[in-house]
């Protein structure tokens, strides 16, 4: 059975992109070797926890209209491919470029005249025209194009049918045939842009001031708490004021910056700069910044309970939410990891929690056991340190928190930003309320 769309690379992108475009009606084959997914989605079953991809593959499957394989040979017929790997980030801050060379390598056989084929990992500039084109050319004249991928987890699907696609091409043709493909697809606005490396570059001007942003944030929670000042109000008021044509934008400082993209591509940025004798400041001041966030809330908690009198080894820790994103079981790079292992260092008896995590994943950050229910990590705490602000967090009366945790216990605010008066709430109940730069 011939498919019209394969995705190479069906993890957490690949299947988001390829349950959407199943869901509008075209035959989508997603390729993978991680036997795990596979067999997840064979079943009809969702192999990551983003809200509402479940309900897609399911149906997707159930329809014929979403099938995956370990075998490329099943995308003969193919009209289009969307590659989807990772490029992890090498020792010396490039991208490790070996699994997008293997995966055009493999489709190389299946694909013919008119073929197109989309780029969507993340990539430094001349990667589509010097490394990919050569590759696909050599077999037959295609059309190749990057569209760099802009999902946030948690909102993937929505975001997917709902941002605007960029595209980029090795020629005006590419541009065109990947502009129609996701229009069709989609529905959605397309920006053209001149060429391929063009789009490569526009991934890495958005994660980069993503995450300057952030250590903009981080660091004037930081002055904050030195000046007894809510950052939060700071952030807000500032916001108010219209700059271009736009607001002034300071997103929000909180336990760290985590995720597959944000603490990589900066560095590529860093590494592109090296290569045409640029010593770029940016990259390398937000990735500094962003990567002491975690010990920097960890010396705020260690601070308050030293105020006690108490030694670390009598005093419990509950951590809430292990995930580096709110409403997501996603654990990879999350800065919760750092601050799990330096408050055991530090001899804090630690307990954690965290109802989105699978125990697979939860295996990559922490040896200890985390559990799906947060009374248990609640109660007895001296401090509960609410790293994530998942949805059943904010459910969790103040009443509650304060009749399990123990009396004037320290409860830490890293991703839950709560309101005035639900501090106010807290400290009328005898608990002691401490934000990042608040």
């Amino acid at each position: 059975m011939s498919h019209m769309v394969t995705v190479i690379g069906f993890g957490y992108i690949g299947s988001v992109i390829g349950a959407v475009l199943a869901s509008s009606g075209i035959k989508v084959l997603g390729i993978d070797k991680d036997k795990r997914i596979i067999d997840a989605v064979k079943k009809g079953m969702s192999p990551f926890n983003e809200p509402g991809l479940q309900e897609l593959i399911s149906s997707g499957v159930a329809s014929g209209n979403l099938s995956v394989s370990e075998d490329i040979s099943s995308c003969r017929g193919s009209e289009v491919f969307v590659v989807t790997v990772g490029t992890p980030l090498s020792d010396s801050y490039n991208p490790d470029l070996s699994q997008i060379v293997v995966a055009i390598k493999m489709i190389q056989p299946f694909v013919q005249d008119g073929t197109l084929v989309i780029l969507k990992s993340t990539v430094p500039p001349f990667t589509t025209e010097a490394v990919v084109a050569p590759i696909l050319l050599e077999k037959a004249k295609v059309h190749l194009a990057f569209c760099p991928e802009r999902l946030a987890e948690g909102s993937a699907i929505r975001e997917l049918t709902s941002i605007p696609v960029v595209v980029g091409g090795i020629d005006e043709e590419s541009i065109e045939k990947a502009a129609a493909f996701w229009e069709s697809a989609l529905g959605v606005e397309i920006i053209k842009v001149g060429n391929a490396r063009t789009a490569e570059m526009v991934k890495l001007a958005d994660n980069l001031w993503i995450d300057l942003n952030i250590a903009l944030a981080g660091e004037l929670a930081q002055l904050s708490d030195k000046m007894d000042i809510d950052v939060l109000e700071v952030i807000r008021a500032a916001n108010s004021l219209p700059k271009g044509n736009h607001h002034v934008n300071i997103l929000t400082p909180s336990v760290g910056v985590g995720g597959y993209c944000l603490t990589k591509d900066p560095w590529f940025v860093y590494s592109l700069g090296k290569r045409y004798g640029l010593d770029l400041s940016i990259p390398r001041v937000s990735r500094t910044v962003n990567d002491g966030m975690p010990l920097y809330s960890v010396s705020l908690i260690d601070a308050l309970l030293k105020e006690t009198g108490k030694d670390s080894g009598a005093m419990k820790v509950g951590i809430l939410g292990i995930a580096f994103k709110n409403n997501t079981g996603d654990c990879r790079y999350t800065p919760t990891k750092p601050v799990i292992s330096e408050l055991i260092n530090l001899g804090y008896r630690v307990q954690l929690c965290d109802p989105w995590v699978s125990e697979e994943d939860a295996s990559r950050v922490t040896a200890l056991p985390v559990i799906k229910d947060a009374e248990p990590v609640i109660k007895d705490s001296d401090c509960v340190a609410f790293l994530a602000g998942h949805r059943e967090f904010h459910q969790i009366p103040i009443e509650r928190i304060a009749e399990l945790a123990k009396p004037n216990a320290l409860i830490f605010d890293g991703r839950m930003f709560f309101d005035k008066q639900k501090i106010r709430r807290m400290r009328e109940l005898g608990l002691r309320y401490k934000g990042v730069g608040r």
